[in-house]
């Protein structure tokens, strides 16, 4: 069994001799910081499925109904809202943001102690955080309009026709919203493992 520890003489002149030891210690809170690191990924790798989901759902939603012949019909997409149209493009730079995230996350698991890809990460979760909710909130009050209405506005609901749009719209904001809390889950445990002591 080899030791941690070694000892150095070192002679200085006829009458002195000094002796240095040096040990190798273990950083106090490796393994707290090791379980995080792992833990972040694994949220990071749900987040990317809840962003994905929220990104392929609301990009494929799209109802036809046919009215009296098949060259008059009404039709709903995604494409139709800019609100819509934003909520598919945030959520994919976060579905990308995620997939490259994630080898300065593994990073983190293989070096507990590292700061500076920790801190990138924690920055760049925030920004995320701030435009996926910005993305799930404008579709979440387009998706209210959409199943209530406003009859101050004169505006009729419109899922009583285009059910399955509605329901598939209403499916990728919860998605959306999931991947928002999954950001947030990371930003806490960034800042607990960025903690000195």
């Amino acid at each position: 069994m080899k030791s941690t520890s070694e000892a150095t003489a070192i002679n200085i002149g006829n009458s002195k001799s000094v002796s240095a030891t040096t040990k190798a210690t273990q950083h106090p809170h490796a393994g707290m910081k090791r379980g995080l690191a792992i833990f972040d990924f694994i949220l990071r790798l749900l987040a990317i499925g809840a962003a994905l989901a929220a990104t392929a759902t609301m990009g494929t939603t799209d109802q036809t109904l046919p009215f009296f012949t098949q060259f008059f019909q009404f039709q709903a997409s995604y494409d139709d809202l800019p609100a819509f149209t934003f909520f598919v493009i945030a959520n994919a730079i976060a579905s990308g943001y995620l997939f490259l995230s994630l080898p300065f996350s593994i990073v983190c698991i293989v070096r507990p102690h590292v700061v500076g890809a920790r801190l990138l990460l924690l920055i760049c979760d925030t920004v995320m955080v701030a435009l996926t909710i910005a993305a799930a909130a404008a579709a979440a009050a387009i998706v209210y309009l959409a199943h209530n209405g406003n009859a101050n506005a004169n505006w009729v609901a419109i899922c009583q026709q285009f059910d399955d749009f509605c329901q598939s719209v209403s499916g990728a904001v919860v998605a959306s919203f999931i991947a928002a809390v999954l950001f947030m889950l990371m930003i806490v445990l960034s800042a607990v493992s960025l903690r000195k002591h």
